[in-house]
C-alpha cells in the first residue's frame, strides 16, 4: 500500500507589531473622545472671559450710564464714600483704577456674607461724579464671575481646580499626540499641509481637523500650559521656588499716630519712587496698624490690570516701608507674573486678547471635526 503523503502544516504568521505612530493615533483618539469635551468646554468659557470686564459692564445699565473718561475729584473722596456707605466693613478695600475712566470697580475681600466660600469678595462700583455706590454683588453671583468659577474650578472650589489642572495635563498630551500622529515623513510636507478640496468628505474632515490644530498650535499650547500652572498653584509654586526664590509680601505694622494724610498724597509719594508707574490699584489699610499699598503699572510689565510693582507706605506719616520692583523680579516671579497675562492674552494688548479669544474656539472646532470623522470611519452596527 503506497505511503500517504501529508502536506506540512504552515507555521502561524506572527502578528505585526503596531508602529509607534499607530499607538499614538489610538491615544489621540481616545483622549479626544474623553478629554476633548472638557477641552472644548474650557476653550469656550475661556473665550467668554477674555473680555469679561467689558461684557459685564455692557450688561449693566448702571455702569453704562457712567461715561468713559469720567474721573473722581480725588481718590480720598472715593475712600470716604466707601467708609461712609459701608461703615461696618472695616477691612481693606481694593480700588481698581481703569485708565479709561468711568465707574470705579472696588473689591472687599472679607465680607461676612460669604465667609464660608474660598473666594467670594464683595464687588461694587462707585460713580466718580456723584460719589455713590451704583452697583453691588458678590463674586460668583453675577453671570461673568459665575462663568469664571466654572472655567477655573468647575464651581467645586479647590478640588475642582485640581481636577481642571489634571485635565489640562491630559489636554497637553492630546495636543502632543495629535502633532506626533500628523508629523509627515521626509518628503511629505507639502501633502501634509495641503487642504485637498477634491478629496472624499472624510478626507476633507481630516484636513480641516489637522489644519485647524496646526494654525492654533502655538497659542493653544501656551494657553493650556499656563492654565495648568494657574489651576495647580500649590503644586507648581514649590517647584518654581526650588529654581528661583519667590517674593513674599512683607509683614509690616505701623503705629497709629496723628491724622492720616489724604490718599492722593500717599499715591504721589509712591509715584515719585517709580516715576514711570501708572496708578493701578489702591489697597486701604486692613487695620489701624496696617500699611496702605499702592500698586503701579510700569512699561514692560506683562499685565496692566495686575502689575507687580508695589509700594507699601505708613498711612499716617507717608513714609515708604517696603517696595517691590516688578521689573526686577527674579526669574521665578517673572514666570508667575506672565502666567495670567499669557493665558488671557493681555500680555500682547488688544491683539493678544483677540488671539486668546479665537484660540479658545479651536478645541471646539477640533472636537466637532474629530467626532464627525470618527463617526464616518466607525463600521456600521448590524442588528442580529
Amino acid at each position: 500500500m503506497p505511503a500517504r503523503i501529508t502536506a506540512p502544516i504552515a507555521a502561524p504568521i506572527p502578528a505585526r507589531p503596531r508602529s509607534a505612530r499607530v499607538v499614538v493615533r489610538h491615544i489621540h483618539l481616545w483622549l479626544g473622545l474623553s478629554v476633548g469635551l472638557i477641552f472644548a468646554f474650557a476653550g469656550l468659557t475661556g473665550s467668554a472671559l477674555v473680555f469679561y470686564p467689558e461684557i459685564d459692564a455692557a450688561f449693566s445699565p448702571a455702569l453704562r450710564a457712567v461715561p468713559d473718561g469720567t474721573r473722581p475729584p480725588s481718590w480720598q473722596a472715593v475712600v470716604d464714600t466707601l467708609h461712609r456707605e459701608h461703615p461696618s466693613r472695616t477691612g481693606a478695600w481694593r480700588i481698581e483704577i481703569d485708565p479709561s475712566g468711568g465707574a470705579i470697580p472696588v473689591r472687599y475681600y472679607t465680607p461676612k456674607e460669604t465667609a464660608g466660600r474660598a473666594f467670594a469678595p464683595l464687588l461694587l462700583w462707585i460713580d466718580p461724579v456723584r460719589l455713590t455706590t451704583i452697583r453691588t454683588g458678590f463674586w460668583g453671583d453675577t453671570v461673568v464671575t459665575w462663568i469664571y468659577d466654572l472655567h477655573y474650578r468647575l464651581l467645586l472650589g479647590e478640588p475642582g481646580g485640581i481636577a481642571m489642572g489634571i485635565a489640562g495635563i491630559a489636554m497637553l498630551v492630546l495636543i502632543a499626540s495629535g502633532l506626533w500622529a500628523w508629523w509627515p515623513r521626509p518628503g511629505g510636507w507639502w501633502r501634509a499641509l495641503r487642504f485637498k478640496r477634491p478629496a472624499a468628505a472624510i478626507r476633507r474632515l481630516y484636513d480641516l481637523h489637522k489644519l485647524t490644530g496646526l494654525i492654533g498650535l502655538i497659542p493653544l499650547l501656551a494657553i493650556t500650559a499656563t492654565g495648568v500652572l494657574l489651576d495647580l498653584p500649590d503644586q507648581t509654586r514649590p517647584l518654581i521656588a526650588r529654581a528661583s526664590p519667590l517674593f513674599h509680601v512683607p509683614a509690616l505694622t505701623v503705629e497709629p499716630v496723628g491724622r492720616a494724610p489724604p490718599v492722593d498724597r500717599l499715591i504721589a509719594v509712591a509715584q515719585r519712587r517709580f516715576p514711570d508707574g501708572a496708578l493701578a490699584w489702591i489697597e486701604t489699610p486692613a487695620t489701624t496698624t496696617a500699611p496702605i499699598r499702592i500698586n503701579l503699572a510700569r512699561p514692560g510689565e506683562p499685565s496692566r490690570r495686575f502689575p507687580r510693582t508695589n509700594v507699601w507706605l505708613d498711612p499716617y506719616t507717608g513714609r515708604i516701608l517696603a517696595v517691590r520692583d516688578g521689573l526686577a523680579d527674579a526669574s521665578g516671579d517673572t514666570v508667575l507674573s506672565w502666567l495670567h497675562p499669557l493665558h488671557g492674552g493681555e500680555a500682547f494688548g488688544l491683539i493678544g486678547r483677540w488671539l486668546a479669544f479665537v484660540t479658545g474656539l479651536v478645541p471646539c472646532a477640533m472636537l466637532v471635526t474629530g467626532l464627525l470623522r470618527w463617526r464616518r470611519r466607525s463600521p456600521p452596527r448590524h442588528r442580529p
